[in-house]
């Protein structure tokens, strides 16, 4: 088994030096001036792969050897070609061969990485240096810095008497945020604004339809030519969360979700039609401008924005402590006011337990949606302004309400 896998590690080392060269022999403009090509890469990743199986000493021995030749042909070529990705593509194909001796698997996938930005020099430096602005460069670093760096920081504890205030939950929210209003701008780039907003809106809300509000009210906001698509993006990001609400209430109690089923498809129909307008104007009608050098969030809006939702959970667990349970349809609906799927789900399954008649429980997820829908419109007004908190709030409400009409209609029959 050992020669096996060492026979498998030395080929796996043989097709990335191969790989890497090859790429690196087609970006030679010169074929008479390659410096190093397929045959190079192929004798430093036979050179790493023998290195690592003859132990540390010669491996440090082989890099040492090929980061000395990579400074050489640096120096030597620096007046025709100045850049340093050829030369540290040696090294880098030395070290991949080395890890494909133990992990062949690992090292042939990063091979692929490696060869693949070697490969697209040209559109990665167009991306860089035309198609990204500076803006949002500046709020992809922030975005990153604020997931990778805050966020493990923070205590994933409350802080509160009332066990509501969750530093790490709440900035998870502000990252949520941004990464909607990230998304939105990204996808807006690709599609345009007229088709981007509603699908990233779209695959948000399985992520957070409350953040997605707050993210597309912010670009409602700062360009008020946009708030038609944004109205949609908030939306369709409602009707995400809904698909994702229907999936928590079927795996906690499939009995409620045929009960519900026609209910929430009414709802979902309702999100849909009013938000399809924003989707079926013509761009040119529109008059929606490029959003190359737009900001992709404003994280002081995401901060008070998430300050507000802060001052909700203190309210609603006031409220329970105060006057107690009453009901376990109305704590679910306090609770929905913050995260309106854990409130479906500890429903269904008093629902699912015996607890809930079926009817019973179908009425207290229409109140859960209209409750956090409610949330959702003050947060849509507090982000967006008037004209967009409008809109949203229409669908808001009226998707619960039909989910209510149906019910209704099922009870006379």
């Amino acid at each position: 088994m050992e020669s096996i896998l060492s026979l498998y590690g030395l080929a796996s080392a043989i097709g990335l030096g191969l790989l890497i060269g090859a790429v690196r022999e087609r970006a030679q403009p010169d074929p008479l001036h390659t410096v190093a090509g397929v045959r190079t890469h192929l004798m430093v990743a036979l050179a790493g792969a023998l290195g690592a199986a003859l132990g540390t000493a010669v491996l440090v021995a082989v890099l040492v050897l090929v980061g000395a030749l990579a400074v050489v042909s640096y120096w030597k070529y620096s007046d025709t070609d100045p850049a340093l990705s050829g030369e540290v593509a040696l090294p880098v194909t030395a070290l991949l061969a080395a890890l494909a001796y133990s992990h062949p698997g690992l090292a042939a996938g990063l091979a692929v990485v490696v060869a693949g930005a070697l490969f697209a020099k040209r559109p990665l430096h167009q991306l860089v240096r035309e198609r990204v602005s500076e803006p949002e460069l500046r709020d992809a670093l922030l975005l990153a810095g604020a997931a990778l760096v805050i966020l493990p920081l923070l205590p994933d504890r409350a802080v509160d008497p009332w066990g509501v205030l969750v530093p790490a939950r709440l900035w998870r929210l502000v990252v949520l945020i941004m990464a909607v209003g990230m998304a939105g701008h990204v996808t807006a780039r690709i599609v345009g604004v007229r088709f981007g907003l509603p699908l990233a809106g779209f695959l948000a809300g399985f992520a957070s339809s409350t953040a997605a509000v707050a993210g597309f009210g912010q670009r409602a906001r700062d360009d008020s030519s946009r708030v038609a698509p944004s109205v949609t993006g908030a939306l369709f990001a409602s009707l995400g969360s809904l698909v994702l609400f229907a999936a928590v209430v079927g795996a906690a109690s499939p009995a409620l979700l045929r009960v519900s089923a026609l209910g929430l498809v009414a709802a979902g129909l309702m999100l849909v039609l009013i938000g399809l307008p924003g989707v079926l104007r013509s761009a040119t009608g529109d008059g929606l401008p490029e959003v190359g050098g737009a900001r992709a969030f404003q994280l002081s809006q995401a901060l008070l924005l998430v300050g507000l939702i802060a001052v909700l959970l203190l309210l609603s667990a006031l409220l329970r402590s105060r006057f107690g349970t009453g009901g376990a349809v109305i704590a679910a609906a306090v609770v929905s006011v913050a995260e309106v799927h854990a409130a479906a789900a500890s429903l269904s399954q008093l629902a699912a337990g015996g607890q809930l008649q079926l009817l019973t429980a179908a009425w207290g997820l229409v109140l859960l949606l209209a409750v956090a829908g409610a949330a959702k419109t003050a947060l849509a007004f507090a982000s967006g302004g008037t004209a967009y908190g409008l809109r949203v709030g229409v669908g808001l409400i009226a998707s619960p309400a039909a989910f209510a009409a149906v019910l209704a209609g099922i009870r006379l029959i």
